[in-house]
């Protein structure tokens, strides 16, 4: 019973994360207006308001902290998974690394988390189009925040946020030369996008295509296991 309690109680009460607030009260005066001119209109306003409250739900997440995982920075679902050479803004090379790419729907949480511990050695923001996100030119062509850390151990990770159809907004709060923690809350993307997570040379995912994953809580690789790269089907 007691469980049931906590679980009702996780849905029913979220946090909500401040750059929501604006686009609640928005959403919450238009309903009032709506209401004004038609009763079923301000009802569809308030239904409006809770999703908007909903979208921007701030969670907290429960980060495996042993030293080596590379954690989900974003909710979603695991869209691609392959070789693929990181964003030329961050000076890393043109060596394919693997990729791991999580799409975000509207439905998603949008707040966004760092993969592992370390430092940040470069952020880079670049315009661009807004190509539905789930398609892989969106990597190259879509408006993006591309961001480089390193390791204590010298090794590096390369993670995108990666704007979409609808969204129109990156928000990423990170600064070169920042110390931060896996599982750290760093930005957001408004309402529907894409983040990209390239990992260090020689290492493979522990997700599988068409997984859905959790920021801050799903260990997408470890650095230190030679487990080859999982394999999964729907069942």
């Amino acid at each position: 019973m007691q469980a049931q309690q906590i679980s009702l109680t996780k849905y029913l009460w979220f946090p909500i994360n401040r750059e929501g607030w604006p686009f609640v009260g928005l959403f919450a005066l238009g309903a009032l207006l709506l209401g004004q001119i038609w009763g079923p209109l301000g009802w569809a306003g308030a239904l409006l308001t809770c999703w908007c409250a909903w979208f921007f739900r701030d969670p907290d997440r429960v980060t495996p902290t042993r030293d080596g995982l590379v954690i989900s920075p974003a909710d979603g679902v695991v869209q691609m998974v392959g070789m693929v050479a990181p964003p030329p803004e961050l000076d890393m090379g043109d060596e394919p690394r693997m990729r791991v790419s999580v799409f975000m729907s509207v439905f998603s949480v949008h707040i966004n988390r760092c993969p592992v511990d370390g430092t940040i050695v470069k952020c880079s923001y670049r315009p661009g189009k807004f190509l539905d996100a789930s398609l892989d030119k969106a990597s190259a062509d879509n408006e993006r925040m591309s961001v480089r850390m390193s390791r204590a151990d010298g090794r590096e990770i390369a993670f995108v946020q990666i704007a979409g159809l609808v969204a129109r907004r990156i928000k990423c709060d990170l600064k070169d030369g920042q110390e931060v923690r896996a599982g750290q809350r760093f930005g957001l993307i408004r309402f529907g996008s894409r983040v990209d997570v390239y990992l260090p040379e020689g290492v493979a995912p522990l997700v599988s295509l068409g997984q859905s994953i959790i920021a801050g809580e799903t260990v997408l690789a470890d650095l230190d296991s030679t487990e080859a790269a999982r394999q999964g089907e729907i069942r």
